[in-house]
C-alpha cells in the first residue's frame, strides 16, 4: 500500500468514515435497475431449462435482447440466485473383451473413420489391435455401411481369412443373432451409426462370422489405439491435410502405410514395426536387443577394467 494511501485512510478513520464500500465506485458502464430486473425475470423463466451449463447464461439474454456483456452468474449471486448445474453422467467401466478372444494377431481388429476436410473426404482405416499392423483403408466422400463393408471384404482378403469366412458361412445360422462360438474376431468400434446400423451388422458381420465391440458412448479412450494411429498419421504427415484431390490422398496413403507397417517403429509393441509383430517376429527381435545391450555393457566394463588408473598431477604441497 502506498504511504499517502495509508494517511489518508487514517484521517478518514479518524473522521468515523472510514467504512467498507461497494469496489469500483459508480462505473459508467454498469448495469441499470431495469436490466437486472430483467435477468431475474429471466432467470424465473428460463433458469430452469435443461441446457449445458456453459450456454445457458447467453442463452437467458438472447431470449431477453438485453445488451449487457457481464456475467450473468454476477448479478444472480448479487439477488441470492444460482443456476443450478446439469447432472453429471455416472461413471462407467469399460466393457471388457469377450473371454474366447485370444490376445493374438488376427482376433482383435479396430476401426474407426476420420476426416481430411482439404479433399472433402472421409478415411476408414482397419488397424490389427495387437500388432498396431494398419491393415486397410478406403477413402470415400461417404461415412455409410457400404464403406464399411468394403473396408472390411479388403482386410479379409489381405489377412486370408476369407476361407474361414466360408468355411463358416453354413447358411442356417441367423444373421440377427450374435454366436460366440462362430466369430472370427472381433471388430472393436465407437457407436458411430455406420458401425451400429443394422445392414453393417446383420449383411457384414454375421455373415461374415465377426462379433462386434462398441465402445461407452463419448469415450474416446475406448477406442485410443485406433485414435492413437490417426493421431500419429496427421502428426507425422501433415502434408496429407492439404491435398485437395482424393485420388492423390488415396496414393499418398497407401505409401504411407507401407512405411508404417515396415519402417517406423511403434512404442505400443517394444519399439519394432508393426509387420514384425503382426508375423511374430517381434519378441525374437526385441529379446535379441536386450541381449545385444547387456553384452554392450559388459564389453564396456571388461574394458575399463584392464585400463591403467589415472595418473594424479596433484603435487606434494597440495592441499585438498
Amino acid at each position: 500500500m502506498g504511504e499517502r494511501r495509508a494517511w489518508r485512510w487514517a484521517e478518514r478513520r479518524a473522521a468515523g468514515q472510514l467504512g467498507d464500500r461497494t469496489p469500483g465506485g459508480h462505473p459508467m458502464h454498469g448495469l441499470l435497475d431495469d436490466e437486472v430486473a430483467e435477468i431475474v425475470a429471466l432467470y424465473h423463466d428460463w433458469g430452469e431449462v435443461p441446457l449445458p451449463s456453459q450456454a445457458r447464461p447467453p442463452r437467458l439474454l438472447h431470449r431477453s435482447g438485453v445488451g449487457v456483456a457481464v456475467s450473468v452468474r454476477r448479478v444472480l449471486a448479487a439477488q441470492g440466485l444460482h443456476l443450478r448445474p446439469p447432472p453429471r453422467p455416472g461413471r462407467s467401466a469399460r466393457q471388457a473383451f469377450p473371454e474366447w478372444v485370444d490376445y493374438r494377431p488376427k482376433q482383435l481388429w479396430i476401426y474407426d473413420t476420420s476426416h481430411f476436410s482439404r479433399a472433402g473426404v472421409s478415411v476408414t482405416v482397419i488397424e490389427d489391435l495387437v500388432s498396431r499392423k494398419w491393415i486397410a483403408d478406403i477413402v470415400s466422400a461417404e461415412e455409410t455401411s457400404t464403406q464399411v463393408q468394403i473396408v472390411f471384404s479388403n482386410a479379409l482378403a489381405v489377412e486370408g481369412l476369407l476361407p474361414l469366412v466360408e468355411a463358416r458361412a453354413d447358411g442356417r445360422a441367423d444373421p440377427s443373432v450374435d454366436d460366440d462360438n462362430r466369430p472370427i474376431l472381433l471388430a472393436i468400434s465407437d457407436n458411430g451409426p455406420q458401425m451400429t446400423s443394422g445392414s453393417t451388422r446383420e449383411a457384414l458381420m454375421a455373415l461374415m462370422a465377426i462379433a462386434q465391440h462398441f465402445g461407452r458412448p463419448g469415450t474416446p479412450t475406448d477406442q485410443a489405439w485406433i485414435e492413437s494411429l490417426f493421431g500419429h498419421l496427421k502428426a507425422e504427415w501433415p502434408h496429407l491435410l492439404t491435398i485437395a484431390d482424393p485420388a492423390v490422398l488415396r496414393a499418398e496413403l497407401a505409401l504411407i502405410r507401407s512405411r508404417y507397417n515396415g519402417v517406423r517403429l511403434h512404442a505400443g509393441i517394444g519399439y519394432v514395426t508393426p509387420d514384425d509383430e503382426h508375423e511374430g517376429r517381434g519378441p525374437a527381435i526385441r529379446k535379441a536387443r536386450e541381449a545385444g545391450l547387456e553384452a554392450a555393457r559388459l564389453r564396456r566394463l571388461a574394458y575399463h577394467r584392464q585400463q591403467p588408473p589415472p595418473q594424479s598431477d596433484q603435487g606434494p604441497d597440495d592441499v585438498g
